[in-house]
């Protein structure tokens, strides 16, 4: 075999980058994703409308309407009880992924089935979340659009020939769409997904995604104008005392949103142990809905009008707080009873509720602080978010982008940076992985540079490489592996032919193969061609490699010349390379010690007393 020609054989790690015919075509799919997604989210908001108005006001409508303003009476109990019944029988004979609230379901879906989720899904989860919500479920729309954008993103990559981390892309595409959809939020939707679905930042994930997300806020935009979701008046600078508060105001609601979600798993645990079976629940579950509802209202339905009110100064204190109990009442039941439905919004006025009662209680305290209920249910509304589930930043945008409150930006990162402390401190699982992690799964939470990706080949590699000729013989190298010869005690060398160049790789083990004779020639044992590294490589591409090729060692070569051997990289050199991260985390000393600095600081002083200058 000529130079030419082994050249064209060797193997060497490929660019990381997705090509861009790959990256478009993502991108175009995703456009179509985001759409649709939009649209999807008109249908379910129409379909919770039309379930609202025919059971609580007995009209043919599909304008989205709060049931709180129904004249009922008792009846009003029943009607969600009906609800539940509906749909435990649609998880019971259609699909029991439709039950929860949407977002754990579909993170599980990434983490363990490849983002596959049951096409009958994109069908199920709206057409529930309709009966739930339109029949008086305390629960926010965004959840089953959520989910319902990605079973559609999940879906079209199942029909389309796609990898599996390209469709978690579509998938994750499909799930922020929705969120864009229903609040007209797009860059929250794309952190939220990159902080619950995606588990990284990459451009191959984040601009699918990102156009998918402001796709769906442009139908959103067509159907409802520009104003956003929670309008509210301006908000005033907050003083510096005002801003400590706000952010004392986060932690307690950090805290708070801890008790929330063991509460809410608590809930789910006692129904656990009900001994009849789960397609009754939600109708149990419908019970304390409609006995709530009855003497609150406001507690029934989506809320979102609540958490306009709240944002608008509208409510009392006594209102705020008799609306944050009970919301959490009957949201807590009635998700722990398996209903369908979503969390963001009870979270929210959760949250919201007990910020802006709590900023009414700090005013009378602290009179001499001008504390707003307004910024404060604000700051309630994304603290609770992020203390339940750790999103921290699709939090505190969030906020921003549906009141397009800028003065509220740096008392919301202040806050929701105090709630998530508080969350981490004394919550081991959010509200979105508690029940993924029950089943054994572990969800990433921290995303950190891969240490592999920062580090190139040429910081490892062993330049003074043991090779073996492809001339020796089989019993050549035995005889010098048996009497223990420099460098024989490797698993693995490299294969230099007479010119110097290499041919391949071959391991001990195929040295000493059982049909292997001793006359036979080293060069003749090699039957694939090398697989190299250079050493502008990152550790991760070498890596890689090394998995696709099946193989524990790679010669790292020229990359003008692939033959041209200068060193080789083991498994052990990509363990070994891992112990600078080590010690950059674990290992605490001083660089600067202080004695030193002093005597700096003292030396300088004395020379300026006595010139006058240094």
């Amino acid at each position: 075999m000529t130079t030419t020609e082994r050249l064209s054989k060797v193997t060497a790690p490929s660019s990381a980058a997705i090509k861009d015919t790959r990256l478009l075509y993502m991108t175009g799919l995703a456009i179509i994703i985001g759409v649709a997604a939009g649209f999807i989210s008109q249908i379910v908001t129409t379909m919770i409308g039309f379930v609202t108005n025919l059971s609580f006001y007995g009209e043919i409508s599909g304008h989205f309407s709060s049931p709180a303003g129904n004249h009922l009476g008792l009846w009003v109990i029943l009607i969600p009880v009906v609800g539940g019944l509906i749909v435990g029988v649609m998880a019971r004979y259609g699909s029991k992924a439709i039950r929860g609230h949407g977002i754990p379901e579909t993170m599980e879906q990434v983490l363990l089935n490849q983002s596959r989720i049951p096409p009958r899904i994109t069908i199920l989860k709206p057409v529930s979340a309709a009966v739930s919500i339109g029949t008086g479920g305390p629960f926010g729309a965004e959840g089953p659009i959520i989910a319902t954008g990605g079973a559609l993103g999940s879906l079209i990559g199942q029909l389309l020939r796609t990898t599996a981390d390209e469709r978690k892309i579509l998938l994750a595409a499909g799930a922020a769409a929705g969120m864009s959809a229903i609040f007209g939020s797009p860059i929250s939707a794309v952190l939220l997904a990159i902080e619950l679905l995606l588990f990284e930042f990459r451009s191959r994930s984040f601009i699918p995604v990102a156009i998918a997300s402001v796709a769906a806020t442009a139908v959103r935009v067509f159907f409802e104008g520009l104003k956003p979701v929670f309008a509210m008046p301006t908000l005033s600078t907050p003083t510096e005392g005002a801003i400590v508060t706000y952010v004392l105001i986060g932690a307690a609601v950090g805290l708070v949103s801890v008790w929330v979600t063991k509460g809410v798993y608590w809930i789910e645990d006692a129904f656990e142990r009900l001994p009849i079976h789960w397609a009754w629940w939600p109708a149990i579950g419908g019970v304390a809905v409609g006995v709530i509802g009855y003497f609150v209202p406001r507690t029934m339905g989506v809320g979102y009008d609540n958490i306009s009110g709240f944002l608008n100064g509208d409510f009392t204190t006594e209102a705020l707080l008799l609306l944050c109990v009970f919301k959490f009442l009957s949201w807590s039941i009635a998700l722990g009873s398996g209903t369908s439905g979503g969390t963001l919004a009870p979270l929210f006025t959760i949250g919201g509720a007990l910020g802006a009662a709590m900023a009414v209680g700090l005013h009378m305290i602290f009179p001499g602080i001008h504390i707003d209920p307004r910024m404060a249910g604000l700051i309630g509304m994304a603290a609770m978010f992020t203390g339940a589930s750790r999103a921290l930043l699709a939090s505190v945008i969030f906020a921003f982008e549906t009141t397009l409150q800028s003065s509220g930006l740096l008392p919301l990162l202040g806050g929701c940076a105090a709630a998530y402390l508080i969350s981490t401190m004394f919550m081991r699982h959010t509200i979105m992985t508690e029940k993924i992690a029950r089943r054994g799964l572990h969800v990433p939470s921290e995303y950190a540079a891969d240490h592999l990706s920062r580090t190139l080949v040429k910081e490892v590699v062993t330049q003074q490489v043991v090779t073996l000729s492809s001339i020796q013989t089989v019993g050549e190298v035995k005889k010098w592996m048996e009497q223990h010869g420099v460098g024989s005690y490797h698993q693995g060398y490299p294969v230099l032919d007479d010119h110097g160049e290499l041919a391949g790789v071959i391991t001990r083990k195929e040295i000493f193969g059982p049909d292997r004779t001793n006359d036979q020639t080293v060069g003749s044992l090699l039957h694939r061609a090398p697989a190299v590294a250079f050493e502008d490589n990152t550790l991760r591409e070498a890596a890689d490699l090394m998995v696709l090729e099946k193989v524990g060692r790679l010669p790292i070569v020229l990359r003008e010349n692939p033959l041209q051997l200068i060193g080789i990289i083991t498994r052990s050199d990509l363990l070994h390379a891992h112990a600078s991260r080590l010690e950059e985390e674990r290992s605490a000393y001083q660089t600067i010690p202080v004695s030193s600095l002093l005597q700096k600081i003292r030396g300088e002083s004395q020379l300026r007393d006595g010139s006058g200058k240094l």
